[in-house]
C-alpha cells in the first residue's frame, strides 16, 4: 500500500510507534440501528484485548453452548487492539450472557432484539489510538493534517489487511485472471518471503523442490485451503489443475477480490493528481448518504454537492454487476484493464465470474482531534476519529506517519478495517 501516492504530499509524515502495545489501539463499532430491547435475540457489546473476532467467537460459543455460526457480528477487529463490538445470539437470555467470564473479554452492555446481526450491520468505527516515540512538537502540524484529511476526504485506498500478511493476494487472483495456473500455485504453497517463518517457511521450500506430501504435513492443521492444495498435487501426480479445483470457491473467490480491489486502489491513485471530489461528466457520482450511485451529466449543478461532500465520484470493482461510467472516467477505467491485459469481460463469465459494483474514491473522516498526553510509557500523541463501514484507518494513518510507524498497525488481521468482509 506504500506505494500508492498520498494526497497530503506536501505533509512530512511523522515518525513514531503505532500500537507499541495493543492497548494503544482501541476501536469501537458504531451500530448500524439500536436494538428494539426486545424480540429472541439478545445483543451484546463485548470488549476484547489481543483477540482476533473469531477466536472471541470460538470461545464465547463454547462458554455459551451454542455453535460458532450462531453467534452473529457486524464486522471483524484486529487481535492487536482492544475493541468493542456488538455481538448477538438467540435463545439464550441476557443474564446468562453477561455473566460470562472469559480471558481478555468483559460483556459491557447486554439488550434484546428482533433478528441476528449480520455482517455489514454497523454504521463505521471510532478509533482512539496512541503514538508513541513520535514527534509531539509538531501536534498542531497534525491537527491541521487532520483537518485538511476532514475537509478533503481521505482516498479510499484498500488497506494492506485486504492483501494478506504477505501482501500477495491480488498476485495470486492476477495470476488466475490471466489462466497462469502455475504462478497461482507458486504464490499460495511456496516463494518464501521474510514474512514467513518456522513450519510455513519450511513447507513452503518443500513445494518449491517438489515434495507435495512433505510440505503438507507441515502446514498448521488451521491452513485448510494450502493443505489441501498440497494433497491433491501429490496424489494428482503434480497436476495443477486438480490443485485448484481443491481449493474452495469462496477461497478463490477472495483471491479475485484482492485483485479487484488492486485495480481499485490504480483508479484512485490515478484520479489523485486532479482531486478525489472533482466531478467529471460521465462519473458514477456516490451518494455518501445511502450509497447509491447516479450519473453525472451536469457539472455545474453536481459539483457544488461534492464540495459539501454530500457526493463523490466512484471507482470500479470490476465485475458483472457492475454500472460502467461514461467519457473520461470510462476511458481511465478500461485503461487500467487494458495495462493488466485484461478486458471487462474476464470479471463476467467462468471461475472469475463476480458481482463486482462501485466504491467511492474518498471517504470523510469525523471527529478528529489530536491531543498530547503521557502515561507511565511516557508522552504520546492521540490521534481521534471516526470512519464509515468499509474503510480503512491505515488510509489515514499512511497520510500522517512514516510507513516505518505503521508496520505493526498493518500487520494486524483486518483490525482498520471496517467493512463489513
Amino acid at each position: 500500500m506504500d506505494a500508492w501516492p498520498r494526497l497530503l504530499a506536501d505533509f512530512r509524515p511523522l515518525r513514531g510507534q503505532i500500537k507499541a502495545d495493543y492497548t494503544d489501539f482501541l476501536v469501537e463499532e458504531l451500530p448500524l440501528y439500536p436494538a428494539a430491547g426486545e424480540g429472541t435475540h439478545t445483543y451484546f457489546l463485548l470488549e476484547k484485548a489481543g483477540l482476533s473476532t473469531i477466536q472471541a467467537i470460538h470461545d464465547l460459543a463454547r462458554a455459551l453452548g451454542v455453535k460458532r455460526h450462531e453467534i452473529g457480528f457486524a464486522g471483524q477487529k484486529d487481535a492487536r487492539a482492544v475493541t468493542r463490538q456488538w455481538m448477538s445470539v438467540e435463545h439464550v437470555p441476557p443474564e446468562t450472557v453477561a455473566a460470562v467470564a472469559l480471558p481478555r473479554m468483559r460483556v459491557c452492555e447486554v439488550t434484546r432484539h428482533r433478528n441476528k446481526l449480520r455482517l455489514g450491520h454497523l454504521r463505521g468505527n471510532r478509533f482512539v489510538i496512541k503514538v508513541r516515540g513520535t514527534e509531539t512538537e509538531r501536534s498542531g502540524e497534525l491537527s491541521e493534517a487532520l483537518r485538511q484529511l476532514a475537509g478533503r476526504g481521505v482516498p479510499n485506498y484498500f488497506g494492506a489487511q485486504r492483501f494478506g500478511y504477505r501482501g500477495d493476494t491480488w498476485r495470486i487472483g492476477q495470476a488466475l485472471a490471466h489462466g497462469d495456473w502455475q504462478a497461482a500455485l507458486d504464490l499460495i504453497l511456496g516463494r518464501p518471503t521474510d514474512d514467513d517463518h518456522g513450519d510455513i517457511r519450511r513447507a513452503r521450500k518443500l513445494y518449491d523442490r517438489g515434495q507435495f506430501a512433505a510440505a503438507a504435513r507441515l502446514w498448521p492443521v488451521m491452513f485448510h485451503t494450502e493443505r489441501r492444495a498440497l494433497k491433491a498435487l501429490a496424489q494428482s501426480g503434480g497436476k495443477r489443475r486438480a490443485a485448484l479445483r481443491a481449493i474452495d470457491r469462496s477461497t478463490r473467490d477472495f483471491y479475485v477480490a484482492a485483485y479487484q480491489s488492486h485495480l481499485f486502489n490504480r483508479v484512485v491513485a490515478a484520479r489523485l493528481p486532479v482531486g478525489l471530489g472533482t466531478l467529471q461528466v460521465g462519473d458514477l457520482a456516490w451518494r455518501h448518504a445511502n450509497g447509491a450511485v447516479f450519473r453525472v451529466a451536469d457539472l455545474a449543478a453536481e459539483q457544488p454537492r461534492a464540495d459539501q461532500f454530500e457526493i463523490s465520484p466512484s471507482g470500479p470493482l470490476f465485475g458483472y454487476r457492475m454500472t460502467e461510467p461514461d467519457g473520461a472516467p470510462a476511458e481511465l477505467e478500461a485503461r487500467v484493464l487494458a495495462e493488466e491485459g485484461l478486458s471487462r469481460e474476464t470479471f463476467h463469465a467462468g471461475p472469475l465470474r463476480v458481482k463486482g459494483g462501485r466504491r467511492p474514491l474518498r471517504f470523510p473522516i469525523a471527529e478528529a482531534g489530536v491531543t498530547l498526553a503521557a502515561d507511565d510509557g511516557g508522552p504520546y500523541l492521540e490521534l481521534r476519529f471516526a470512519l464509515p463501514r468499509g474503510c480503512y484507518a491505515t488510509a489515514v494513518l499512511r497520510e500522517l506517519f512514516t510507513p516505518e510507524s505503521a508496520v505493526a498497525e498493518a500487520s494486524g488481521n483486518g483490525g482498520t478495517e471496517t467493512s463489513a468482509e
